[in-house]
């Protein structure tokens, strides 16, 4: 008997991208996703439920289809509120751990964190390992939830030591396809920075992401795992290649500045992003080669180059599902 594999937050690019993908590969038998909404794309070769990883019924659905490893992908910046944000991803790993807690059946639980568990601030070191522990920045908003949620993880890990557990701490996705907030930053036609700051930024490609989550589903790889593009990007050199126009802010009060500069140009910015903007992000990634075993196909600087010939200033390509 092949793996039966469950993976939660399907109706976003990424989880959808990361179902297919499972689905293809040999030795898993069937793939299910779950998720209040159907996704926009396609989903060939997974089978779709409508539940509410929020509530009880998750563990319903453990149990009917006999899923032995969960990919759990439901965590994210919200867009549609702090309160649902929250909501969405603690109260949602809540009851997905709960749900495995009580399942005789299932062995291995995957979970797509991020690099946001990390915060960001100007005592940062120049490179976060996994045992790095934060230094600012994770109070409030989705680096908070992160921080919430890998602890509920390390909570399950102790009462079921059974169970190989694998917590993947990404940093942003950019790809003109995937919703992130930096990608939705630097659509913008004019990027709003703080003044005296150059932060470094660290991008991950979409095919190293979903070939991390795909190796952890068929192997043993138990640990939490880094997962960046190797080297980093300026924000200075990151507008001047898209040939976008940086507006200096004043460092106090760059959040609220910034918000204001993005809303005359008719677009929104993420609440989470203001530190990142200006203390920047960068992850060492020894683990993810020397134990996990995979060495990342596309450094920073081509993860960007690709997304900044993908996109068009000014335009938003289509995203499907929720973000």
């Amino acid at each position: 008997m092949g793996k039966v594999v469950l993976v939660t937050g399907v109706s976003s690019a990424f989880a959808s991208r990361a179902a297919r993908r499972l689905a293809d590969e040999p030795g898993i038998d069937k793939v299910v996703g779950v998720d209040t909404v159907l996704p926009a794309g396609d989903l060939t070769g997974v089978k779709f439920v409508r539940a509410d990883i929020r509530t009880p019924v998750i563990g319903k659905v453990l149990a009917v289809e006999d899923v032995d490893t969960v990919v759990h992908l439901d965590l994210s910046p919200s867009t549609r509120g702090r309160a649902a944000g929250k909501e969405l991803n603690v109260i949602g790993t809540m009851q997905v751990l709960a749900a495995c807690q009580r399942s005789s059946v299932v062995r291995k639980f995957v979970l797509g964190s991020s690099s946001a568990v990390y915060g960001s601030s100007p005592r940062d070191p120049a490179m976060f390992l996994e045992s790095t522990a934060a230094r600012a920045g994770v109070k409030v908003g989705f680096p908070k939830d992160a921080v919430e949620v890998e602890s509920y993880v390390r909570g399950f890990a102790r009462r079921r030591p059974d169970v190989i557990i694998t917590t993947l701490r990404s940093a942003q996705i950019l790809d003109a396809e995937i919703r992130s907030p930096l990608g939705d930053y630097f659509r913008n036609p004019v990027l709003p920075a703080a003044l005296g700051y150059d932060p470094r930024l660290q991008f991950t490609h979409l095919e190293d992401a979903l070939t991390v989550v795909v190796q952890a589903v068929r192997g043993d790889r138990p640990g939490t795992f880094n997962v960046a593009g190797d080297g980093v990007l300026l924000l200075s050199q990151a507008a001047r290649r898209l040939g976008k126009p940086i507006i200096p802010l004043p460092p106090f009060g760059f959040a609220t500045g910034a918000r204001q500069v993005i809303r005359a140009v008719g677009s929104s910015i993420s609440p989470d992003l203001h530190r990142l903007l200006m203390y920047g992000r960068a992850l060492d990634t020894t683990a993810l080669r020397e134990i996990f075993g995979y060495e990342p196909t596309y450094t920073t600087e081509q993860v960007f180059d690709q997304y900044r010939r993908a996109i068009r200033p000014g335009i938003l390509a289509p995203i499907g599902g929720r973000s």
